[in-house]
């Protein structure tokens, strides 16, 4: 099975490119996630592993900074949504207990019973959709989907304001990317436009305007922004937004229907440190990771914290927003599906 390195925290310093700012008063002053007495059940129990798909640049700062402020020990292991997945079936079926907390889009179409019910203080500030059923998981960032473009091939005016406007430009043939695993997307499609509805719009996309199928959300958004395709049929607007910040001549096309998933957390039922476990949940609910993440683009979860750019989420207003949460079978069903509408 294939799955990220594992990679122990004590010696990377990068804990200031998330936007945590040192000095005096940075060090005395507690951190809000900081519970003291959480804080002192999670040191007493000195170390943290954890499964994640967030990326090494985002990842490993975020855990660096808090294994600074709390001493605990942090094992971090990334690696893709459907390798998380294996691996832990793998050991849940071998009743191995190897991994406390998992942040990863996949925790919601794991079996439930893996996990344990959570109530972290800093979950009261998230926004209602981000609370999982019994506190078996919490929303980290939001996972917005939508059309993308690059600005220089592409001009605002002749955005599309429906997926039926993408017909409406044959030049764009060819020129259109969409990651192949994209269910999300097609559940929300079909929810919106109705079955038949749906079909006959998708159909005629791929018929017509030939969109490529991409491995990897990330590798589309950087295509888009460097031009090598001019827009994306949809992607995850944080990408989007993430290659904008960095300079990237891309943007994204708010549209109905907008898919909505969560990046999530969940706390192992047989954590080996359930104490470290819920003090971690904490800490990435809090407003000061929220705050850093949005420096990368990141669609933050909490009502107190704005997105990056400010204007993001005026952008999205009134458009229908579909939230998507299902099970590993129901996955399947729209997988299978997406790839026998996107065949050419």
């Amino acid at each position: 099975m294939i799955f990220g390195r594992t990679i122990m925290l004590t010696c990377l310093c990068l804990a200031s490119v998330l936007g945590f700012h040192g000095g005096a008063d940075a060090q005395t002053a507690a951190p809000s996630w900081a519970d003291p007495v959480l804080l002192k059940e999670a040191q007493a129990e000195g170390a943290l592993t954890v499964y994640s798909s967030m990326n090494e640049q985002e990842g490993l700062p975020l855990w660096k900074k808090f294994e600074e402020v709390s001493g605990i020990k942090v094992e971090y292991l990334r690696g893709s949504d459907t390798s998380l997945i294996g691996r832990i079936m793998v050991e849940a079926k071998a009743r191995q207990k190897s991994w406390d907390i998992v942040v990863s889009t996949a925790v919601s179409r794991l079996p439930m019973q893996l996990f344990a019910s959570i109530d972290p203080p800093q979950a009261q500030g998230l926004i209602p959709a981000a609370h999982g059923p019994d506190g078996k998981w919490l929303g980290v960032y939001a996972n917005y989907n939508m059309p993308a473009y690059n600005t220089k091939y592409v001009s605002k005016e002749s955005l599309p304001k429906t997926y039926e406007d993408f017909l409406k430009h044959k030049e764009w043939a060819g020129k259109i990317a969409i990651d192949g695993t994209d269910s999300q997307w097609l559940s929300a499609m079909y929810q919106y436009y109705g079955e038949a509805k749906a079909r006959e719009i998708i159909t005629a996309i791929n018929t017509e305007l030939k969109p490529v199928l991409v491995d990897g959300h990330l590798v589309i958004a950087r295509a888009v922004a460097a031009g090598e395709y001019w827009l994306a049929l949809n992607n995850y607007a944080s990408l989007t937004l993430n290659m904008q910040l960095a300079g990237g001549d891309t943007d994204i096309v708010p549209m109905e229907p907008m898919a909505l998933f969560f990046g999530q957390v969940g706390a192992a039922k047989d954590a080996p440190h359930p104490k470290a476990a819920l003090l971690a949940a904490n800490y990435l609910l809090s407003r000061e990771v929220q705050e850093a993440q949005t420096k990368a683009g990141r669609m933050p979860v909490r009502t107190d914290v704005m997105p990056n750019p400010p204007d993001t989420f005026k952008r999205l207003e009134g458009k229908k927003v579909i939230f998507i949460d299902y099970g590993g079978n129901e996955e399947k069903k729209w997988l299978d599906l997406f790839k026998t509408l996107f065949v050419h």
